[in-house]
């Protein structure tokens, strides 16, 4: 399984569009290859290096199974794309884009792809992006990662 964005590379710049500085828009993203009795995917993001602990910024889940792709901004149009989304821990629902410290230095964001083996993840009414990662990783199969760079 794979996973990149048209928008950025593994190991490079955000563009700013994509961050709290900017759109705050979640980036394009797509994938294939996933293994065979996938019955959907969950989409996280998160930042390990932010100064509290990793900072969650999105998890998008019960991602259909036939779906190899988001569009620039599909956090904002997730129930016309028919998947759910966590509460981040901006304290919304939805995708919270790179916002690091100033003068903090480049932090990792990793948006991670896990092809899960439930079609529908068994988690409570606004779920955390934590919830949503802890019950897909009871049903993962696979999991690949894409890792942008910002700072401010």
């Amino acid at each position: 399984m794979w996973l990149k964005s048209s928008a950025f590379g593994d190991g490079t710049a955000i563009p700013r569009r994509f961050t709290g500085e900017g759109g705050d828009v979640s980036p394009p993203l797509d994938w294939d290859d996933a293994p065979s009795g996938t019955r959907s995917f969950v989409v996280l993001c998160d930042d390990p290096d932010a100064p509290s602990g990793t900072w969650h910024h999105w998890a998008a889940y019960d991602i259909p199974p036939g779906c190899k792709s988001l569009s620039d901004g599909a956090a904002e149009q997730a129930a016309r794309q028919g998947f759910q989304q966590a509460l981040n821990d901006f304290g919304r629902s939805g995708y919270g884009g790179p916002y690091p410290p100033r003068s903090d230095g480049p932090h990792h964001y990793r948006f991670r792809l896990l092809a899960v083996s439930a079609g529908h993840l068994k988690v409570r009414k606004d779920p955390t992006c934590q919830q949503v990662e802890r019950e897909a990783r009871s049903h993962m199969l696979a999991e690949v990662v894409l890792t942008g760079l910002y700072e401010r």
